[in-house]
């Protein structure tokens, strides 16, 4: 399974830190399987994993608990780690109310540890950096069907990967986004694009950029297994970054096979 869980992230902190006005800010570090839900925000229609951990986080403090996310990831899309980050009254035992969360949420969400962080710090705002995985698997795996897209051919991927290294050098992103979001620029600075084989039918892309547009990952994905193909050449893939038109790029990769991966924060903002 591609879940995994950062040790790391989650060290044991005094819960004796008075914060100001007696309020105090939370990082919560989770995982999810998406397969179930109608992706992280709130929906009115659907179920949605924020609203599964406030509905258990307001359980617990005996109050509402608005919960805000690193990032939207869309219906099916899975998270080996997600970040969100609420407000208590009072300093909390971090460790008895993970282990309460994981009793009273859904099996198929984890949280890993809570961080106390200065009251400015913004789960999405503050973060630096964020990872994604999308897996695809060249033959059949009944096991792995809701986290691997099949592929039933196999692509070249080294044409794919020098269509990825020129990702870095683009900032504008339009052809990769959805249409008709309420963001105010579609620039994004990617640091790293590349696909590696994990096992004789598995290979993994693996994207990191400071943020992502929505849809963004599965749009690249589609648009390089069109390289991969012989669909698409390496002048027409720089060709779609640059009209900055959507209609122009691939058909977006199933959500089955992308993981929020990590969110990277600067230190100074945890106590």
């Amino acid at each position: 399974m591609p879940f995994r869980v950062f040790p790391y992230l989650c060290p044991r902190f005094r819960t004796n830190i008075r914060p100001r006005n007696n309020v105090q800010r939370y990082f919560i570090y989770l995982s999810f399987d998406g397969t179930a839900y109608h992706g992280w925000q709130v929906q009115p229609n659907g179920l949605s994993v924020q609203e599964c951990l406030e509905r258990a986080l307001a359980t617990l403090l005996r109050r509402p608990v608005p919960v805000t996310g690193a990032g939207r990831t869309d219906a099916g899309v899975h998270a080996s780690l997600m970040v969100a980050h609420f407000d208590a009254d009072a300093p909390l035992d971090t460790d008895a109310l993970a282990d309460k969360l994981n009793r009273l949420l859904p099996p198929d969400i984890a949280v890993h540890c809570l961080r106390p962080v200065r009251p400015d710090a913004h789960a999405r705002f503050s973060a630096t950096a964020r990872t994604y995985h999308y897996f695809v698997v060249t033959a059949k795996t009944p096991f792995l069907r809701p986290y691997r897209c099949r592929l039933f051919r196999t692509p070249d991927f080294e044409a794919m990967n020098r269509a990825a290294a020129v990702l870095p050098e683009y900032t504008d992103f339009t052809s990769f986004s959805k249409l008709h979001t309420d963001v105010k620029t579609n620039n994004c600075r990617v640091s790293y694009a590349r696909w590696t084989q994990m096992d004789d039918t598995t290979w993994r892309f693996t994207i990191r950029a400071d943020r992502f547009l929505r849809n963004m990952v599965r749009a690249i994905v589609g648009t390089l297994l069109d390289v991969g193909r012989g669909k698409l050449t390496m002048e027409g893939f720089r060709r779609i970054i640059e009209q900055r038109d959507r209609c122009s790029a691939g058909t977006s990769a199933p959500a089955e096979g992308l993981f929020l991966a990590d969110v990277e924060y600067p230190d100074e903002i945890f106590l």
